[in-house]
């Protein structure tokens, strides 16, 4: 096994980011559940991405209101449509 490997195996590599991930999520779930965004409740609870999903969620989509939100999902939906097309 690479070193690499065995180093990410370790529990002195999976606890932090374990713990790294859990206080992104559970910050980015409270604020879209207290918001009552059910959408981006369920795509933060579906989605680990080790917490980068969660904190560009925390500090800048959850400024946006219900509208705003539905006009993002539109556009990210549209767009991952085209680049599906291009693929």
């Amino acid at each position: 096994m690479p070193a690499f490997l065995k180093f990410l195996s370790q529990p002195a590599f999976i606890l932090p980011l374990t713990l790294w991930v859990l206080f992104w999520k559970g910050l980015a779930l409270w604020r879209a559940a207290s918001k009552r965004q059910i959408i981006w409740f369920v795509l933060l609870l579906i989605f680990n991405t080790l917490g980068i999903f969660e904190i560009i969620y925390f500090f800048w989509l959850s400024r946006f209101g219900m509208a705003e939100n539905e006009k993002i999902l539109d556009f990210l939906n549209n767009n991952v449509r085209k680049l599906g097309r291009k693929l």
